[in-house]
């Protein structure tokens, strides 16, 4: 067995290859499984959605967002860079446009975490997101 924090890692080092479509690099190990898309040979996704839970109250860690003149919440990330126990993720927000195939939309609210204060991560089906 591996303790927490190197799991942790892992799994988001894992989840950022994939992103970075490098996946002879990548390991089999981790959230999900180990390619974008619903099988091996389609290649139509450029995220892995990933929920994080705080390490004390085990609630979703949630961040607030503004696009254009509508804010809100979200609990919703994308991995976008991860340096020794610290990964920084980009908030998504659910997409409000129902005609769109895409479930997300990409905000311009960063944060970077400690992953001492990650308890667990949470995979959410994979997706194609505009703007990445």
């Amino acid at each position: 067995m591996c303790n927490e924090k190197n799991c942790l890692t892992s799994i988001l080092e894992t989840i950022l290859c994939l992103q970075n479509a490098k996946d002879d690099n990548c390991e089999i190990f981790g959230c999900d499984k180990p390619y974008l898309g619903p099988t091996p040979s389609l290649v139509c996704y450029n995220t892995r959605p990933i929920n994080l839970y705080n390490c004390i109250t085990g609630e979703l860690w949630s961040f607030p967002y503004t696009i254009g003149t509508t804010s809100g919440t979200s609990s919703v990330f994308r991995l976008e860079n991860l340096e020794g126990n610290c990964c920084t993720c980009r908030v998504l927000a659910l997409n409000s446009d129902t005609s769109s195939s895409e479930p997300y939309v990409v905000t311009s609210t960063f944060f970077t975490i400690n992953l001492d204060c990650v308890s667990a991560i949470r995979c959410l089906p994979d997706v194609l997101v505009s703007g990445v």
